[in-house]
């Protein structure tokens, strides 16, 4: 099954970020989506850059092809003041986080549509139980370089997952994990860590082999966290939790950009990229959802291990003469504020410890931030 990828021909950048919306009294999540899509069309008419997803309680805010960091958040900075004050209106807050500590699922509406309705139909508890809401980034490549890439970027997999972690409570209780978020999507049939495929032809046998089998009837069906996207030429990388502040998305978004463009960077120089076994990538992705900042990675096939914190410093050095060609090089370095104030797993632990368990304040706390 011959899929054409359409070729990046710069390093250029999207940003699609998934929002709850609560309401601003009780903080439980409402199914107000249709209503806000409404209201947001009548006063400014069509926003193609504002997008329903599977539940009526999210709205996702995505950027055009950007070429910086900067250009990326800030259009969608934008997008936040004209949605928020509308919401408003409804009663209603934009929340972002991984997932809501006491919204039950069964009371979510789903969102109309034909794709909707069979993922439903074909994954029953396990999709209805998708109250998550993630950060997904893009960044422009060339085919021949697309599954290398997806292949080397798990090997920062826990980086990106432990920096956004922002789901440790789930139906009342905490779970012990930073991130259930990441524990709860690969449910999904075709979610989760990618398979490992050295070319373009690998991966064309696989989808090939889920639609003859009935897994998928689309492309875009293969959720993995890293994925390549075919018709828009980029690498895919969707493994950060939902982000509750524009400093923290600047911080990720440059961090992302700059790993793809160090990748193939390495590519074009020749060299072979590294990777993990995938029994250490899988390991890897545990640890971080569980541990957090806190989580001991494992670096390579010789199972030599390092503090995640440690790690990241180093790469920070690594990547900041690529930040400089890209114009991301405060964005980048505000990537280390991170650890020193508290992701946001540790931050809304500090809520709940603070106020004695309450669910609400938590909940209000991730909608300030923002």
């Amino acid at each position: 099954m011959p899929i054409d990828f359409h070729d990046s021909p710069t390093p250029s950048l999207g940003v699609e970020w998934e929002f709850g919306l609560v309401d601003r009294h009780s903080r439980d999540l409402v199914n107000a989506a249709s209503q806000l899509f409404d209201l947001v069309h009548e006063r400014h008419g069509e926003q193609p850059r504002i997008h329903r997803e599977l539940l009526r309680n999210t709205v996702e805010l995505t950027t055009g092809i950007c070429r910086t960091t900067g250009e990326a958040v800030d259009q969608l900075a934008d997008l936040i003041d004209l949605v928020r004050p509308l919401a408003a209106e409804l009663g209603v807050d934009l929340y972002s986080a991984g997932t809501h500590p006491f919204a039950e699922w069964s009371r979510q509406q789903l969102t109309a549509g034909q794709r909707y309705e069979e993922l439903i139909a074909r994954t029953q508890w396990w999709g209805r139980q998708m109250l998550i809401w993630g950060v997904h980034v893009h960044v422009g490549v060339r085919g021949e370089h697309a599954m290398p890439v997806v292949s080397a970027l798990l090997k920062w997999y826990p980086h990106l997952q432990a920096l956004s972690a922002s789901s440790p409570i789930w139906a009342g209780t905490d779970t012990g994990y930073a991130s259930n978020r990441a524990m709860m999507f690969q449910q999904l049939p075709t979610a989760g860590l990618p398979f490992a495929f050295e070319d373009w032809a690998g991966f064309e046998r696989y989808a090939d082999d889920l639609i003859t089998t009935g897994v998928i009837e689309h492309i875009d069906e293969i959720r993995w966290d890293v994925r390549p996207a075919p018709r828009l030429g980029t690498v895919e990388v969707r493994i950060c939790d939902g982000v509750s502040t524009l400093r923290e998305m600047r911080a990720l978004v440059a961090l992302t950009h700059c790993l793809v463009v160090h990748l193939v960077d390495r590519l074009e120089r020749g060299e072979t990229l590294p990777t993990l076994p995938p029994w250490h990538v899988q390991e890897n992705k545990w640890r971080a959802a569980r541990y957090g900042l806190d989580a001991w990675i494992i670096l390579d096939d010789t199972s030599a291990e390092r503090l995640l914190r440690d790690d990241l410093a180093d790469l920070l050095v690594e990547l900041a003469p690529v930040a400089e060609r890209l114009g991301c090089v405060e964005e980048l370095a505000s990537v280390a504020d991170i650890p020193q104030q508290g992701a946001s797993y540790q931050r809304q632990r500090r809520v709940a410890e603070r106020t004695g368990g309450d669910l609400v304040s938590v909940v209000e706390s991730v909608v300030n931030e923002l």
